[in-house]
C-alpha cells in the first residue's frame, strides 16, 4: 500500500468522510475539489482531473490569453497528485481532511509555472549546494464585518490586551491552527484598528510555504464561519496601516547547523550569510514583482511605515529591506521585510532562496549595513525599490537570472497575467474620477 493509501485508510477509521485535493494557484489561493473518501484512493493513484489553467488565472479568475496553460494546450485538464507530507485533518471543516497537490499533464510532465513547482526548483538548487532552507512568514491581516466590510474597531491599538482577543475568532485561529500542523507562537492586535498579526514557527523545506498557504486560507475559512471577512489585502484604506508579511529565512547545512551563524565573527555572521544578503540586494528589483505582486501592495511602500522603500540592509533595522536578526549565531537569520500580506509564499520563498544562493555562488560581497541610529530609509544614496508594478514586471523580464530562478514558463505566464490585470485597472473608472469631474463638467 502506498503512503497516501495508508493515510486514507487511517482517516476512514477515524470517521473522515471527505478529502480535499488542494492546489495553490499563482496568488497563493487554494483551488480544490472535495472528494468523498470512498473515491479518494482511486484519484490519488491515477490523479484528480482539474482544468489545467487554474493556476494561471488572474485575480478575477479570468482566462488570460498567452499564459501557456489555456488555449495553448486546448484548454485541457491537468492531474493533481497528493503530497503525503501535506496530509492533515482540517479541524474547522466537518469530517474533512486535505492534501496539498502537485500538478502534472497527462503525459506525466509537470506544470512548471505552478508555484509549488517553482518552489521545488529552488529547493533542488539549495540541495545541490548542500543547504536546506528554513522559512517563516509573519502575516498581518484585517478582520472585518462580513456584510459591510467595516473594521470591528478603529484607532491605533497595537498590543492592546483588550483588543488582542477582541472576538473569539482570534482564539479559534490560535487553537485550531496547531491541529492542522501550523505551530502558532504569538498573536496580537496590530497597529491599525481591527488588524492582527498571528505568527507561527518556521518550516524546513516545503513545510515553510505549505504552512503559510494553510494559515492564510484557513484564517479566511474560520473568519467566514464566524460571520467575518478576513482580508490579507495589502492596503484596504489609504489612511490605515498596510498589511505585510515579513519573511524570515536561513539555511541549514548538511550537518544540521545554521549556515548563517558564526560564533567567531564580531556580528555572529558567516561569509555565507553576507553573500546571501548580497544576492538579495543585487536581485531585489528583479524579484520584486513576486514580492509585491499587485498595485495595491505598492501603496504601503512609504517611508516611516516600517515598510522598506530602498535596497538596504542592517542589523535590527526595521526600516531596511533586509533586517539581520538572531540573538546568537545558532538563531542568526534574515528577515526580508518587503513582501505584502497578499503575496504568494511559494513564490516569495523561491525568489529569496534563488537570489540568495546566486550571491553565494558568485561570492558576492554585501555593502556596509545601515549605521546604528541612522535608519536605512533615511539614506538618500541608496537605490529605491519600485513603486510601479509595470517597472517591477519589466525588471523581472529584463534580468536573465530570473529565468534560472523561476523557469521560462513561469516568467511568461506570470508577467502576462499581471499585465492583463494592469490593463483592467487602466480601463476602470474610479470613484475619484467621478467625484472630481462628474458634477463640475
Amino acid at each position: 500500500m502506498t503512503e497516501v493509501g495508508k493515510i486514507l485508510e487511517g482517516w476512514r477509521k477515524d470517521g473522515i468522510g471527505f478529502v480535499r485535493f488542494e492546489l495553490p494557484d499563482m496568488h497563493g489561493i487554494s483551488r480544490s475539489k472535495t472528494i468523498p473518501i470512498a473515491h479518494a484512493d482511486d484519484y490519488a493513484e491515477r490523479g484528480l482531473n482539474m482544468y489545467g489553467g487554474v493556476s494561471v488565472l488572474d485575480a478575477r479568475s479570468d482566462v488570460v490569453p498567452g499564459t501557456l496553460y489555456h488555449e495553448e494546450v486546448g484548454y485541457g485538464d491537468q492531474l493533481l497528485f497528493p503530497d503525503p507530507d501535506s496530509a492533515q485533518v482540517v479541524p474547522w471543516a466537518d469530517r474533512t481532511a486535505r492534501f496539498i497537490c502537485d500538478a502534472q499533464w497527462y503525459d506525466g510532465s509537470p506544470l512548471d509555472a505552478t508555484p509549488r513547482n517553482v518552489f521545488r526548483r529552488a529547493l533542488d538548487k539549495a540541495a545541490g549546494m548542500g543547504f536546506t532552507p528554513m522559512i517563516g512568514s509573519e502575516f498581518e491581516f484585517y478582520l472585518l464585518t462580513a456584510d459591510t466590510h467595516e473594521p470591528l474597531f478603529r484607532g491605533y491599538q497595537i498590543f492592546n490586551t483588550l483588543r488582542n482577543d477582541y472576538v473569539p475568532t482570534i482564539r479559534r485561529i490560535v487553537e485550531e491552527m496547531p491541529q492542522v500542523g501550523v505551530d502558532i507562537i504569538t498573536a496580537n492586535c496590530e497597529y491599525a484598528g481591527s488588524q492582527w498579526e498571528i505568527n507561527f514557527a518556521p518550516g524546513i523545506g516545503l513545510a515553510g510555504p505549505d504552512n503559510a498557504f494553510t494559515f492564510k486560507n484557513g484564517v479566511k475559512e474560520i473568519a467566514k464561519q464566524d460571520g467575518y471577512l478576513a482580508t490579507f489585502m495589502s492596503k484596504p484604506w489609504a489612511d490605515s496601516a498596510g498589511s505585510g508579511c515579513h519573511t524570515h529565512i536561513s539555511l541549514v547545512d548538511a550537518s544540521g547547523a545554521n549556515a548563517f551563524g558564526d560564533e567567531g565573527d564580531p556580528d555572529g555572521m558567516t561569509d555565507t550569510c553576507r553573500s546571501f544578503i548580497a544576492g538579495l540586494l543585487t536581485y531585489a528589483k528583479a524579484i520584486d514583482a513576486v514580492i509585491a505582486p499587485t498595485v495595491n501592495c505598492l501603496r504601503r511602500r512609504r517611508r516611516h511605515t516600517f515598510s522598506p522603500s530602498n535596497i538596504s540592509w542592517g542589523h535590527e533595522d526595521r526600516s531596511a529591506l533586509i533586517r539581520v536578526k538572531g540573538g546568537s549565531p545558532a538563531t542568526k537569520h534574515i528577515e526580508y521585510r518587503a513582501p505584502s500580506a497578499l503575496s504568494n509564499p511559494y513564490l516569495v520563498g523561491a525568489a529569496l532562496i534563488q537570489a540568495g544562493l546566486r550571491g553565494i555562488e558568485d561570492k558576492l560581497e554585501a555593502p556596509a549595513p545601515s549605521k546604528p541610529g541612522v535608519p536605512a530609509e533615511e539614506d538618500g544614496s541608496l537605490e529605491k525599490l519600485p513603486i510601479d508594478l509595470s517597472e517591477s514586471l519589466d525588471a523581472l523580464e529584463a534580468e536573465p537570472a530570473t529565468r534560472d530562478f523561476f523557469g521560462e514558463d513561469f516568467v511568461t505566464a506570470y508577467t502576462t497575467m499581471r499585465r492583463y490585470e494592469l490593463s483592467r485597472l487602466a480601463d476602470w473608472v474610479s470613484d475619484w474620477e467621478r467625484t472630481e469631474y462628474l458634477e463640475l463638467f
